[in-house]
Protein backbone atom coordinates (compact mmCIF):
# COMPACT_ATOMS: atom_id res chain seq x y z
CA UNK A 1 0.00 0.00 0.00
CA UNK A 2 3.43 1.91 -0.04
CA UNK A 3 2.54 2.88 -3.79
CA UNK A 4 1.60 6.21 -3.80
CA UNK A 5 4.42 7.46 -2.15
CA UNK A 6 7.54 5.82 -3.33
CA UNK A 7 9.62 8.70 -3.25
CA UNK A 8 10.00 9.84 0.42
CA UNK A 9 12.92 11.27 0.38
CA UNK A 10 12.78 12.60 -3.17
CA UNK A 11 9.63 14.69 -2.31
CA UNK A 12 11.02 16.14 1.24
CA UNK A 13 14.18 17.35 -0.45
CA UNK A 14 11.44 19.50 -2.98
CA UNK A 15 9.69 20.27 -0.45
CA UNK A 16 12.56 21.74 1.79
CA UNK A 17 13.66 22.95 -1.51
CA UNK A 18 10.98 24.93 -2.29
CA UNK A 19 10.47 26.31 1.54
CA UNK A 20 13.54 27.78 1.03
CA UNK A 21 12.97 29.18 -2.05
CA UNK A 22 16.27 27.44 -4.24
CA UNK A 23 16.06 26.42 -7.13
CA UNK A 24 17.81 22.38 -8.03
CA UNK A 25 20.77 24.04 -9.67
CA UNK A 26 21.36 26.20 -6.31
CA UNK A 27 20.50 23.68 -3.92
CA UNK A 28 23.10 21.31 -6.07
CA UNK A 29 25.84 24.03 -6.28
CA UNK A 30 25.28 24.97 -2.40
CA UNK A 31 25.48 20.95 -1.47
CA UNK A 32 28.08 20.47 -3.57
CA UNK A 33 26.49 17.25 -5.71
CA UNK A 34 25.56 16.89 -9.28
CA UNK A 35 22.49 19.07 -10.87
CA UNK A 36 21.73 15.30 -12.47
CA UNK A 37 21.47 13.72 -9.18
CA UNK A 38 19.58 15.97 -7.42
CA UNK A 39 16.74 15.67 -10.37
CA UNK A 40 16.24 12.17 -10.49
CA UNK A 41 16.22 12.07 -6.51
CA UNK A 42 13.45 14.65 -6.88
CA UNK A 43 11.91 12.81 -9.77
CA UNK A 44 12.15 9.36 -8.07
CA UNK A 45 14.73 7.78 -10.46
CA UNK A 46 17.19 7.46 -7.67
CA UNK A 47 15.15 6.50 -4.46
CA UNK A 48 17.85 5.52 -2.37
CA UNK A 49 20.26 8.17 -2.40
CA UNK A 50 23.78 7.57 -0.33
CA UNK A 51 23.60 8.78 3.41
CA UNK A 52 26.55 10.97 1.94
CA UNK A 53 24.47 12.85 -0.81
CA UNK A 54 21.43 13.03 1.58
CA UNK A 55 23.59 14.58 4.53
CA UNK A 56 25.24 16.90 2.44
CA UNK A 57 21.57 18.44 1.56
CA UNK A 58 20.24 18.11 5.19
CA UNK A 59 23.46 20.73 5.67
CA UNK A 60 21.98 23.30 3.17
CA UNK A 61 19.01 23.41 4.96
CA UNK A 62 20.37 23.31 8.35
CA UNK A 63 18.40 19.85 9.64
CA UNK A 64 19.13 16.45 10.64
CA UNK A 65 20.05 13.85 8.22
CA UNK A 66 16.50 12.24 10.00
CA UNK A 67 14.24 15.11 8.68
CA UNK A 68 14.91 13.77 5.15
CA UNK A 69 14.67 9.84 5.71
CA UNK A 70 12.42 9.58 8.32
Amino acid sequence: MHNKDNNVIGNKIKKYRLKAGLTQEKLAREADISYTTLTKMESGVIKNPSVKVVAKIAKVFKISLDDLVD
